[in-house]
């Protein structure tokens, strides 16, 4: 009987996870191959982009063990329920976030197994009361483990966007993100070279700090899109840290720039 009702409960989450999809135009999961790379960086800001092209845009954060959009777009509080069965996503400057992060105490580290880690954002598709958008991405933890399978496998994602740095090490995880993708099916697969050169505060030139171009060249190899890179700039990691996105607060940044060209061609793929 009890494992009859866990089966119900499931096929219940999954109804539920299915009316919700209905109501959201596109799906993007962001992978990183490797940690250090800033996919959620990149995440935020191509939301904030997005929402600038009058977009509705929700981020979902996938990073259950190492959650961090909401200090890096300056959420406080805590998500608050609609009734006794739906939650409401928290919005700061029109973008819709849900995160387990404002639920755990501050430093307290999120020990738990992989199917536990699988179960929140299972429940964070079903039970958000996202509305009506035109993307929700999901910010998904480093890798390729259990919690970037079932966001991809429950949220049929239309694309997926791997972040890589250009050095060869970040490269080498990036091809085995990209490879998942395609294994996953996910339709349409982009790359973003992030940390792409540095750009000098003083005199306004960029650097070839950790390379450049390794990223394009790796998306022709595997025959996935090239959708852009992103330079290093010190207001970046000053925003980050802030919680104000450099695409907000510098929007004549190079960097804001770039956001805008890559939001433009993810619109443009998503069609």
């Amino acid at each position: 009987m009890e494992q009859m009702n866990q089966q119900d409960k499931m096929i219940q989450q999954d109804k539920r996870i299915s009316e919700n999809l209905n109501i959201i135009q596109n799906r993007i999961v962001v992978f990183s191959g490797k940690g250090g790379v800033g996919k959620s960086t990149v995440a935020v800001n191509l939301a904030y982009s997005l929402i600038k092209q009058d977009k509705k845009i929700g981020i979902l954060d996938a990073d259950i063990t190492g959650p961090n959009i909401p200090l890096m777009v300056g959420l406080e509080g805590q998500p608050q329920p609609m009734d006794e069965n739906r939650i409401l996503p928290q919005i700061k400057h029109d973008l819709r976030v849900m995160s387990i992060a404002p639920m755990i105490p501050d430093n307290q580290p999120v020990i738990w197994r992989g199917p536990l880690r699988s179960g929140v954002i299972t429940q964070f598709l079903a039970d958000v009361v996202w509305d009506k958008l035109d993307v929700l991405l999901s910010d998904m933890p480093p890798g390729t483990g259990d919690e970037v399978l079932t966001a991809s496998q429950k949220m049929l994602p239309q694309m997926a966007i791997v972040v890589t740095t250009p050095q060869e090490v970040s490269l080498m995880d990036c091809r085995r993100a990209v490879n998942m993708a395609k294994k996953l099916n996910i339709p349409k697969i982009g790359v973003i070279e992030n940390m792409s050169g540095f750009v000098c505060p003083h005199c306004d030139k960029e650097i070839d700090f950790f390379g450049i171009g390794g990223g394009k060249k790796m998306a022709e190899e595997m025959g996935v899109e090239f959708l852009g890179h992103i330079p290093m700039e010190k207001e970046n990691r000053e925003c980050g840290d802030a919680g104000t996105p450099i695409v907000l607060k510098y929007p004549e940044s190079k960097t804001a720039s770039n956001f805008g060209e890559i939001a433009t061609k993810v619109i443009k793929i998503l069609g």
